[in-house]
């Protein structure tokens, strides 16, 4: 197994796509993170201007104050920068390699506001990005490693459609029934589900347009990409509307990947040719990613001392008894 393990990591080597999709996966995830703090920071301007809470669904008011935010803006040309790479990482190399890297923005996120904040990480906030990153690096190596492509079809593409179709049906159930219970956590998770289809249709299609196979198929994927990411932007907003940009991002480089490389093992075959201890190593790398990333989410100072400011009580800690933190705080609130 060792020299079968040399042989491809030479290979991987010899390969420039892989070589080349890397680092724009890499950059993407840089991208990601900056955007997402600008953004974060424009839905909350817009909240204090408008005076009305977001965290139940952004209002039509809302979202008009935040195109004439700056740092809303900002931030979304930036997060553009990050499709653009993404979509170019895609297009070059095998989906289950790139898309996982995007974690890496959540590491990028939590050292960002660490900085503005002044509040240094934790141990077990140290110990939880240690895990994400041990937990990528493993399983993006192995994914260069082992990972192909083949033609995509269009029985994969309804295959991804419908299964997309259902995925849609059911969050739009849930949001109009349940919106007024659930909070950021439901609104990551959609837009983490939703993301994780249009990075997959966007290879899709892309590896059909280089086919030269651009039908009404196609156009149909197309279509449902562009509805796909418009409902996860607004997923993503309202989520910033009513948690720190730590847990959006935290969700998102979770559940994105995990909807990606799910899709892309089991649709499109793109690791048909690992053998099953691969497949093995795959299921305990990202399972560790996946505990660092929830692990660093739940201890990132900053969302511990947001969530004692706000009264919300953290597992046995039992109820905020203490009123004085709150209105100490209001005057920093007032000043930003």
């Amino acid at each position: 197994m060792a020299g079968e393990v040399t042989d491809q990591l030479v290979g991987v080597f010899q390969n420039p796509s892989l070589l080349m999709g890397i680092p724009l996966a890499l950059a993407g995830a840089v991208f990601m993170s900056l955007g997402a703090q600008y953004q974060h920071r424009g839905v909350e301007k817009v909240e204090r201007i408008t005076g009305t809470e977001g965290a139940t669904g952004l209002s039509w008011t809302q979202i008009k104050g935040l195109l004439t935010r700056p740092s809303w803006i900002i931030g979304t040309l930036m997060l553009g920068l990050a499709v653009i790479c993404q979509l170019s990482a895609i297009a070059i190399a095998p989906l289950i390699v790139v898309q996982p890297l995007g974690a890496v923005a959540l590491v990028i996120t939590t050292l960002l506001n660490a900085r503005v904040s002044g509040q240094s990480p934790t141990r077990q906030s140290l110990t939880a990005i240690i895990a994400c990153l041990g937990g990528i690096f493993a399983f993006v190596t192995l994914a260069a490693i082992y990972a192909t492509e083949r033609e995509v079809t269009e029985r994969d593409l309804f295959v991804i459609l419908a299964i997309l179709l259902v995925v849609i049906i059911l969050l739009g159930a849930c949001w109009l029934v349940l919106r007024h219970r659930m909070r950021a956590l439901f609104y990551v998770t959609g837009a983490g589900i939703l993301y994780g289809f249009v990075a997959t249709l966007a290879k899709a299609v892309i590896s059909r347009i280089q086919a030269q196979e651009f039908d009404w198929v196609t156009l149909i994927c197309v279509i449902a990409l562009i509805a796909a990411a418009v409902v996860g932007g607004y997923f993503v907003q309202t989520a910033y509307a009513s948690g720190p940009p730590d847990l959006v991002i935290a969700g998102l480089t979770v559940i994105d990947p995990i909807v990606a490389v799910l899709i892309g093992i089991a649709v499109l075959g793109e690791a048909d040719a690992a053998p099953p201890w691969v497949l093995v190593a795959f299921t305990v790398c990202g399972g560790i990613a996946v505990w660092g990333v929830f692990g660093l989410a739940r201890y990132h100072p900053q969302m511990i001392s947001e969530s004692q400011e706000h009264g919300i009580t953290r597992g046995s800690d039992g109820p905020a008894k203490d009123s004085s933190t709150g209105s100490g705080a209001e005057p920093d609130d007032a000043a930003q």
